[in-house]
């Protein structure tokens, strides 16, 4: 049963995190949503810093996950990264929400140094895995005019990024989709 609270506890964080950022919410907004006590949201996440660090940790794997998913199903690069901007877009909710890692990263001073180096972490393996993408278009020819991988996944991984805060801020996926339009049509 704790196992189940605490998933809870962070499925309810990380959609309030997501919509409201890292300042927008607190452990009373989650014991209300919870219907649990704020000593119990403590047992389980001492700190709001503990908790951030495990809402980091799982969104990493799972976005990892995602990575490898998408390496798995999609042979092209071209289809890879279709699928990449697909997922990012997918993670709007609409306009409502941002990537965890955006989310955060709004509320930079607020976060615990642990926090900061775990988005760190998570930025540098999606890099990592969209260099991966850009050498396998180099090699396979599915994305046209491939310069240096590695620029191609910081400027890939900035764009994306800067898409959710677009559509984030205008409550509108046709913001996401024009920020993303030249990275789709190569």
């Amino acid at each position: 049963m704790a196992q189940d609270t605490k998933t809870n506890l962070l499925e309810i964080a990380e959609t309030a995190a997501r919509s409201r950022g890292f300042d927008g919410f607190s452990y009373a907004d989650l014991a209300e949503v919870s219907g649990i006590r704020k000593a119990s949201i403590h047992y389980h996440f001492a700190t709001k810093a503990v908790l951030s660090a495990a809402l980091m940790d799982r969104y990493h794997a799972s976005v990892e996950q995602v990575c490898a998913d998408i390496d798995a199903t999609h042979q092209s690069a071209a289809d890879r990264l279709a699928a990449l901007v697909a997922f990012y877009r997918n993670a709007l909710g609409g306009g409502e929400t941002l990537c965890l890692c955006v989310a955060f990263t709004i509320s930079r001073d607020s976060l615990a140094d642990e926090v900061k180096d775990k988005i760190v972490a998570f930025r540098s393996m999606m890099t990592t895995w969209i260099t991966d993408l850009f050498e396998l278009g180099k090699r396979d020819g599915t994305i046209s005019a491939v310069g240096v991988p590695e620029a191609e996944a910081h400027a890939t991984l900035a764009t994306l990024e800067g898409a959710h805060l677009a559509a984030h801020a205008e409550h509108d996926l046709a913001a996401f989709d024009k920020a993303t339009k030249l990275l789709m049509a190569r």
